[in-house]
Formats: structure tokens, C-alpha cells, sequence
């Protein structure tokens, strides 16, 4: 089992989604920032050293939002997901195709990797009940 963190940016009602690079598995599909953990690495660590590699920023690492084990053909993977807030710097293209602040309507339309199908639907339930 591979464990993999990811961050949860919000920016008033839209978060950060990233398009995954052509080189590398489930190509082109969104995801959230973040990556695997590295040994002798704790979670919030790892989401720091992710997002300056992969973003340019610093971030604040805030609460779990959720936790997902989901089986890949070439890998099993289990996702911690924190809520994040922007430190420093602006999102920059250092890893991803694309990056794109979308609401959790928005989201549901593009096509997300399938470990984070569950929590799309969870930020998605979460918004409309606040509102």
C-alpha cells in the first residue's frame, strides 16, 4: 500500500484542482496537489514538501478532511486528504498540465482520478447543506 497525502485549497467557494501530466499514470486526469510519502516522512511533511514541488507555494496544513484506500491496477493507494490554506506564493504549472480553481458543481464534471470520486462527493454534500 502506497500512502499518498493531497491538500484541500480553498479560495472563497472554489478549491484547487490539478490535471495530471501526459507522462505519468491515469494521464490528464484532476486531482488534488500532493504525492506519496516518503519513508521517515510524516503527512504534513510530505503535503509541504508536495506543494512546493509540485506548486511553487507553501501551504498550512489544517485538519484531515478524509481518508480513502482506493485499488489501482498497478498500485493500492491510501489517501489522506487535509484542508490546506495558502501561506506564500501563487499555484504555478512546476508538474501538472493545468491548473483550475473550481467549485464543488464544477468538479463533479471533470474527470477526477477515481480515489478522489468519494470525496468529491463528500465536499460536494458538504457545501449544499451549508448553504
Amino acid at each position: 500500500m502506497t500512502e499518498v497525502v493531497a491538500a484541500l485549497i480553498w479560495e472563497g467557494n472554489h478549491f484547487l484542482a490539478c490535471q495530471r501530466p501526459e507522462h505519468k499514470a491515469r494521464a490528464f486526469l484532476w486531482e488534488f496537489a500532493g504525492g506519496k510519502v516518503e519513508p521517515g516522512e510524516t503527512k504534513e511533511a510530505a503535503l509541504l514538501r508536495e506543494c512546493r514541488e509540485e506548486l511553487g507555494v507553501t501551504v498550512a496544513v489544517g485538519s484531515l478532511f478524509m481518508e480513502v484506500t482506493h485499488r489501482y491496477p498497478d498500485l493500492t493507494v491510501h489517501l489522506s486528504l487535509y484542508h490546506c490554506r495558502l501561506r506564500e506564493g501563487t499555484p504555478q504549472l512546476l508538474e501538472h498540465a493545468a491548473l483550475k480553481w473550481v467549485t464543488p458543481e464544477e468538479a463533479l464534471a471533470l474527470p477526477f482520478c477515481p480515489a478522489d470520486v468519494e470525496i468529491l462527493k463528500r465536499i460536494f454534500e458538504e457545501k449544499r447543506t451549508a448553504q
